[in-house]
């Protein structure tokens, strides 16, 4: 089959010099490549996901020294009608990003929600019809030689087609394992970025250590936390109503209820095994109807992401109960570090990145052998102050300082106000 970056690279449309191009040719001179501001290919939509993830919380950063554009996801994979309600529900909520154009939502940083077209057709259109919708939006923010930022894989298709003064590529997760992706269109953008990528981020030990040496130029960089927000909750005594109302003792999970991650089988054996615990379920869930009929189980939706740190304060103990596959064993949850600052005891299911928080996090394969920590958890909360102790430092401040500094090692900096 062939490589689906071929057919990309040998569209008739003139392409201007790839971001890794040498220095002098991206105009920066001999010292180095200059941006005059940040285009990010976003893993999620901006007006539907959590913003708490990995992309967000950089871009949020950045905005504080360089005008970002954060693209809304392009899709990673096309919806299908055997999805049942989650097929209406994701396309309407496509049309409602659709609808909302260019966003300033914060200062320096706007969100932008172009058309594209997901999967095999948007590796052959988006190259086509996407540059010019995202340098069109850029240049009305001040942006004509960005710093290019792919957290979702199908932006390949179009970086070489925007005058990037350099790129960055966020390697989250396998994507490729995502379920529903194609996976050989997916894992095909992944290998082509880490060859051409100026940076390649991995958030995840695992993927840092397996797929580090395919790249251009690996760099592990772990997720941050809003320290102070998440402290500030586990300190207090301010709950949201609808948690705070549950009989206690009171377990959580906040975060996406998805097949490739969370384990509802698994999760319900715990469940009906601890009938007096109140099990708080905080997040959107692309499961089945039906699939939870356990009465100490209250599912309470998706929330606000400055709501999030109360419902996790609210709780006796936090929990991620996950699926045992390659997606998880890759995975570094930006929810483990917002647990461990919020100080509530934390029980999960095993995965790789548990491997630098010996001693803070019970582990447990089976649902009873998670049960019996949960308990025990319950009954000795241990010691909140040193599982904030582990993450205060770890801010996204200090992460996107980090990133900058890497860059400007490589030569890669944003223009002074001087320089434009």
């Amino acid at each position: 089959m062939m490589h689906p970056m071929t057919t990309l690279m040998t569209t008739p449309e003139p392409t201007p010099t790839p971001a890794s191009a040498d220095a002098t040719a991206s105009g920066a001179g001999p010292r180095g490549r200059v941006y005059d501001g940040v285009i990010c290919f976003g893993g999620e939509d901006w007006w539907c996901h959590n913003r708490g993830h990995y992309d967000m919380q950089m871009m949020r950063r950045l905005a504080q020294r360089t005008p970002v554009l954060y693209i809304n996801s392009i899709g990673m994979r096309t919806p299908r009608i055997s999805e049942g309600a989650m097929f209406l529900t994701r396309i309407r909520r496509k049309l409602r990003s659709l609808r909302r154009g260019l966003v300033g939502v914060e200062p320096g940083l706007s969100v932008y929600s172009p058309v594209a077209a997901p999967g095999r057709a948007g590796a052959r259109l988006n190259p086509m019809t996407l540059p010019a919708q995202i340098r069109r939006a850029a240049r009305g923010l001040g942006i004509e030689r960005p710093l290019v930022w792919i957290a979702c894989p199908p932006g390949a298709a179009v970086a070489d087609r925007l005058n990037a003064a350099a790129m960055v590529y966020q390697r989250t997760d396998r994507y490729e394992q995502y379920i529903g992706v194609d996976h050989d269109l997916i894992a095909g953008f992944d290998g082509d970025l880490k060859r051409r990528a100026d940076l390649t981020i991995f958030c995840a030990a695992r993927l840092s250590e397996d797929e580090g040496p395919a790249c251009r130029n690996a760099y592990y960089l772990d997720h941050g936390v809003d320290a102070e927000r998440f402290i500030a909750a586990g300190t207090g005594d301010e709950f949201p109503e609808d948690v705070a109302s549950l009989r206690r003792p009171r377990v959580g999970f906040i975060g996406g209820i998805d097949s490739h991650t969370f384990d509802p089988e698994f999760f319900l054996a715990v469940a009906r095994a601890l009938p007096e615990v109140t099990f708080a379920l905080v997040g959107g869930c692309s499961l089945p109807g039906g699939w939870c009929d356990a009465r100490n189980v209250k599912r309470l939706g998706q929330k606000a992401y400055d709501d999030v740190p109360g419902y996790m304060a609210a709780c006796d103990a936090l929990i991620m109960p996950w699926n045992r596959n390659r997606w998880i064993d890759a995975c570094n949850p930006v929810k483990l570090k917002e647990y461990l600052a919020v100080g509530r005891p934390v029980v999960t299911t095993p995965f790789y990145e548990l491997k630098n928080y010996e001693g803070l996090v019970r582990i447990a394969e089976t649902p009873e052998a998670f049960a019996r920590e949960l308990r025990a958890a319950l009954a000795d909360p241990g010691d909140a102050e040193a599982r904030r102790a582990r993450v205060r430092n770890e801010t996204w401040d200090a992460k996107a300082s980090a990133v900058l500094a890497r860059l400007a090692a490589l030569g890669v900096t944003p223009a002074t106000k001087e320089a434009t």
